[in-house]
């Protein structure tokens, strides 16, 4: 099974708890792309949602499917959030954020009654870290929170776009994606964060995802925390 393959059977078992009349957030990224487009095909068949993206780009592909979409002013809480993942560790602590959206997608993830992950077995591991850490950090504060994550030992590196470009998030934001290579204890490192002034959020979410659906050969399997 390739890697897309996987994540279309990810994002078909995903549409299982989908109910008539539900409120759901709308992740960001490859995989959750994929839902929004098979969710799509579910609301022109009939299906009554109404969702919240947690990007301009997801916001967009579920407007021109139909889906239609909410405020937190409308709906103050959603039944469901359905995401993907860099990486997803032990007790479902997870890497988010390499397409820049985690500010967004961990408003909406913890508004949501219950948060599922969608992702292939490649995004599994024993430790995270591998892939980079991004940070999202207000542009005064850029050489501020540089010199912080430095001394806790991050890396953090200036994220830019493929033509050289500086990446602004959609509120406006740097992003530096951080070379850890091995974070051991999320929670720690998610607190230290969390403590620096600047750092408007970063993509470690811990014990937030109550469900990952991982796809691989043999399968979709449910993984609780």
């Amino acid at each position: 099974m390739t890697q897309d393959e996987a994540k279309l059977k990810a994002a078909q078992r995903a549409l299982d708890f989908v109910q008539d009349g539900m409120s759901l957030g709308l992740g960001s990224g490859t995989t959750s792309a994929i839902f929004i487009k098979q969710l799509g095909e579910r609301v022109k068949q009939g299906l009554r949602v109404q969702g919240i993206a947690t990007s301009d780009a997801s916001q967009r592909l579920a407007e021109s499917l139909s889906i239609p979409i909410t405020t937190f002013d409308q709906c103050p809480e959603l039944d469901i959030a359905i995401d993907g993942a860099d990486e997803v560790g032990p007790d479902l602590a997870l890497i988010k954020g390499g397409g820049g959206a985690m500010l967004r997608e961990k408003i909406v993830a913890g508004a949501a009654h219950r948060f599922i992950v969608i992702a292939d077995s490649s995004k599994l591991v024993d430790t995270l870290g591998r892939f980079p850490l991004p940070v999202e950090v207000i542009q005064m504060a850029l050489p501020l929170v540089s010199r912080k994550l430095e001394a806790l030992d991050l890396n953090p590196k200036l994220r830019h776009h493929p033509d050289g470009s500086l990446y602004i998030t959609d509120e406006g934001n740097f992003i530096l994606d951080c070379a850890c290579g091995s974070i051991p204890d999320p929670a720690w490192t998610a607190s230290e964060l969390r403590g620096i002034v600047g750092v408007v959020e970063h993509g470690l979410f811990v014990n937030m995802a109550s469900l990952a659906l991982i796809a691989g050969d043999d399968g979709v399997r449910e993984v609780l925390p």
